[in-house]
């Protein structure tokens, strides 16, 4: 079906030419599941960007040969390479929000794309548009393709996605990291439509992720890429069971592990827990231990409710509102962690902002140590609480200013709570804190954008740390970033919990990785919290129905 020989990609600049792929070969037959994996800059999506003819100029293929049965794709006229494309292959991408059109219902897209390839009528278009809905298990697909993209759950966006990738009976399709976003119960419905689509159509598929697990669970062979160079290739059991090459075996080893808990990752150049032997700036691991010498606060949430207003479907009704907790109780004791696990919309995100005060209950009460945690409106910007309660957000470059520099931003906490008074002292403790997260102090006048994910993800852990908290919240903090880094961060986590004693609450899709990070679990569904306990209790026998269907859908990790 499609054969890649010696492939190699590059970008000229002005500082001379940068080779994003050199003698990349992969073979995909039909029906064919062919992963890609590797980290963050791997070129990982440079090749499918140069196999379907999407390189971002002024990127060209250097070198090689690509053919889709027959046909040349380096020797196709930007027309044929248009039509090849649209009618042969298609690709899904990440993030089905911005790959479809907010201004458009689900059944103009369709229709469009079918249109577009295909001399049919709107009728003929919009039901073979009603099919491929039903075929990728969308339920009353005739009265729900009137839709808008918001009206459906990620899930449901990733298949309308896949649904449009259908519309012209493709022979190869590029899946781009069509399952991060999702949470483990959509993401395995998704990787077996996928599955269900190759075996049935005959489709072959190139999945690109950094998911080992999902590699693991739905291809047949995986190529293993680094600096844009192949690693290691072959039947994904045979590289991910029993790797040949060194590369391999170091990204195996960075993976959480859902069949027991580790004490730490095992990450090349990682040199242990963070020392506190800074040669610039203060010893930052000092400072927070003088401000933090009772460790973590004891968290305790009884009976809090969370309600939305509903969308108004009639001038004369008043819409119901939309109830994201209801009676939830929990309690995270002083220097433990507890992982917060359930699907999107459960109401995990949520409690962790009425925690922090950026949400407002409706009802219940919050306790950090021996205070009442205020609600959102009644707690002043200075109440010892927004200082004390600290959060890690998913995506560190949106939650850091893109116009400030690192310097400003670790700055920003020390004189909002009054924690250092002197410009100097605290331009010291950045740089100490950036040591203490294991970053160079030459990085502090840099912006947020000269950084990759894992760093950012660093710069924002630093961020908290400076507000000298006792209680913090780690939101998905390592969903968006690739294994090694993941396992970097997870590292890094674990050593400052420990060190200074932080209570955390961890919150995360990803079972796998709750079970290493977190001391206890609280799973949620619909709003409400169904089961509670030690974290190894909830492993190795979990008590819910809910628990044990969502341990069931995780992609096996353990070989």
């Amino acid at each position: 079906m499609l054969d890649v020989k010696n492939l190699t990609v590059t970008f000229p600049s002005r500082r001379g030419d940068f080779t994003a792929i050199q003698d990349v070969s992969i073979q995909v037959k039909p029906g064919e599941i062919h992963g890609l994996v590797g980290e963050s800059g791997a070129g990982k999506s440079t090749i499918g960007a140069a196999i379907i003819g999407l390189l971002q100029p002024p990127g060209y293929v250097a070198s090689g040969l690509m053919t889709l049965g027959d046909t040349d794709l380096c020797a196709l006229t930007p027309e044929q390479a248009h039509e090849v494309r649209g009618d042969r292959i298609s690709m899904i991408f990440q993030d089905p929000q911005t790959s479809l059109n907010p201004l458009m219902t689900i059944e103009d897209q369709l229709i469009e794309t079918i249109q577009a390839h295909s001399d049919v009528s709107t009728s003929a278009a919009r039901k073979r548009a009603v099919d491929l809905l039903e075929e990728i298990g969308i339920k009353n697909a005739a009265d729900r393709i009137g839709a808008y993209p918001h009206q459906f759950s990620g899930g449901m966006r990733q298949r309308v996605v896949i649904a449009l990738a259908l519309c012209t009976d493709p022979e190869l399709i590029i899946a781009d990291e069509p399952t991060t976003a999702l949470d483990v119960a959509v993401q395995s419905q998704v990787l077996d439509l996928i599955r269900q689509l190759a075996d049935a159509r005959d489709i072959a598929f190139i999945l690109i992720t950094h998911d080992i697990g999902v590699i693991a669970q739905i291809t047949d062979n995986v190529t293993v890429l680094r600096g844009g160079r192949v690693m290691e290739t072959g039947a994904t059991e045979r590289v991910l069971g029993a790797p040949e090459h060194p590369y391999t075996k170091s990204l195996m080893a960075a993976v959480p592990r859902l069949d027991r808990k580790l004490d730490r990752f095992l990450v090349p150049g990682d040199g242990g827990p963070p020392t506190a032997s800074d040669k610039q700036g203060v010893d930052a691991e000092a400072w927070l231990l003088e401000g933090v010498q009772e460790g973590g606060l004891a968290l305790e949430v009884d009976s809090l409710t969370v309600r939305f207003a509903g969308t108004r479907t009639s001038l004369f009704r008043k819409p119901d509102p939309y109830v994201a907790l209801q009676d939830v109780s929990l309690t995270v004791p002083a220097g433990r962690v507890l992982g917060l696990v359930g699907e999107s919309g459960s109401g995990k995100s949520t409690l962790a902002k009425a925690i922090c005060g950026l949400v407002n209950p409706s009802g219940g009460n919050m306790r950090l140590g021996d205070a009442a945690l205020p609600y959102g409106k009644a707690r002043a910007r200075r109440d010892p609480s927004r200082r004390v309660v600290q959060m890690v957000f998913q995506d560190p470059y949106s939650s850091l200013n893109a116009r400030h520099r690192i310097g400003d931003i670790l700055a920003e906490p020390l004189a909002l709570y009054g924690l250092e008074p002197d410009k100097a002292a605290r331009h010291a403790l950045a740089i100490g804190m950036l040591r203490l997260v294991e970053l160079e102090p030459d990085v502090i006048d840099r912006y947020p954008h000269q950084f990759s994910g894992g760093q950012r993800q660093r710069i924002a852990v630093a961020r908290a740390l400076l507000a000298r908290p006792r209680f913090l919240i780690c939101d998905e903090p390592t969903s968006a970033l690739d294994v090694s880094i993941q396992a970097q961060i997870l590292n890094l986590l674990k050593d400052l919990q420990a060190k200074f004693n932080l209570t955390i609450l961890f919150i995360s899709h990803n079972l796998a990785v709750v079970r290493q990070m977190a001391d206890d679990v609280a799973v949620l569904q619909s709003g409400q919290i169904v089961e509670a306990g030690p974290s190894e209790t909830f492993f190795e026998a979990p008590k819910a129905t809910y628990s044990k269907s969502l341990l069931s859908l995780t992609p096996a990790t353990n070989f």
